[in-house]
């Protein structure tokens, strides 16, 4: 509850700003408000109504869950309120994804991008505290394999560890029968080829990669070679599973599907990648993902359609679970 009548308004002569330009130290009720103000003018509340909401005696908590902030509470100090960053959720899910399914003694499928970072990180430091032992890793993209290297991390390849314990990676895109979208790093030939060799998959995202359909929210990467790559594009365009999809020849880093570059985007494997784009989602991602399995010129698809185990998710009120439903086959 907020019992402190100091108006809110930065210009005021008792406001949060003239406060800071003498030096005092906001009370915390008033940092909780000056930390969610800029998230609640995003969402069309005025600073004038936020002042006298919060002067009025409306929650700081509530105040706070509108403007999608983390709220720790600190007793009789009152709320203190924290922007949980897309950065942070990642953390979390990277971090729970292997406290809660890598045991000593596993072979462990090291998996790409900017969630999956995490969970490579928490690997080398279980390895390194010694919480874990006697594991091994295979990654999924030279970086990765970068990073293993740097944190200790003992590295195997299929030649020789042809069945995996457990694989942790992220995803560009989850439907509500965990299909999933990956490759907008660039590496999901190498990702499908460790992953599917793996008796658990464990997808790990935060929220925003959750939708309705595959498709429209993230283009689908398509790995080719190089050689006739437009006659190639073409053969796509006309899949009859793909229909209406525009075949976007990557250009500039092959780490990210944006354009960033004028030259096209090579992957570790010395090939190109198509990126889909779609104006409608799929029908039937396993039609797509077998008509561009069969199209002469595709290396590998982005599409992992019935493969994942289990998905990890983040979000503002915390991880769940969610395993693979029951009869999703029948929905491919």
């Amino acid at each position: 509850r907020t019992q402190n009548p100091i108006a809110t308004e930065p210009n005021s002569p008792l406001g949060l700003g003239a406060m800071h330009r003498f030096g005092a130290r906001l009370p915390r009720w008033a940092r909780c408000a000056q930390g969610a103000a800029p998230q609640l003018a995003g969402r069309g509340v005025s600073k004038r109504t936020f002042a006298g909401s919060v002067s009025g005696g409306v929650s700081c908590l509530a105040m706070a869950g509108l403007a999608g902030l983390a709220v720790v509470s600190t007793g009789a100090r009152g709320p203190v309120c924290l922007a949980v960053s897309q950065d942070e959720l990642k953390k979390q899910v990277g971090y729970k994804s292997v406290d809660d399914y890598v045991r000593s003694g596993m072979v462990v499928g090291l998996g790409t991008g900017s969630t999956a970072y995490f969970a490579v990180e928490r690997v080398g430091q279980k390895l390194k505290s010694g919480e874990l032992k006697d594991v091994v890793a295979i990654p999924t993209s030279k970086r990765t394999e970068e990073q293993a290297r740097a944190l200790g991390i003992p590295l195997v390849t299929l030649d020789t560890h042809p069945i995996l314990d457990v694989a942790i990676d992220g995803a560009d895109s989850v439907d509500p029968y965990l299909n999933l979208v990956k490759g907008g790093g660039g590496a999901h030939f190498r990702e499908k080829i460790v992953e599917a060799q793996a008796k658990t998959f464990v997808v790990i995202v935060d929220d925003t990669k959750l939708h309705d359909g595959l498709g429209p929210k993230f283009p689908i990467p398509v790995e080719i070679v190089p050689f006739c790559h437009e006659h190639t594009a073409r053969v796509i365009e006309a899949l009859a599973a793909l229909k209406g999809c525009k075949a976007v020849l990557r250009m500039g880093s092959a780490d990210n599907n944006k354009c960033d570059g004028d030259k096209p985007a090579v992957t570790d494997n010395g090939n190109y990648i198509l990126d889909l784009h779609f104006e409608k989602a799929l029908k039937h991602p396993s039609q797509a993902a077998e008509q561009l399995k069969r199209t002469i010129g595709v290396v590998e698809h982005g599409l992992f359609v019935g493969m994942a185990s289990v998905v990890v998710i983040a979000g503002k009120d915390g991880i769940s679970v969610k395993n693979k439903p029951r009869g999703w086959f029948s929905r491919l």
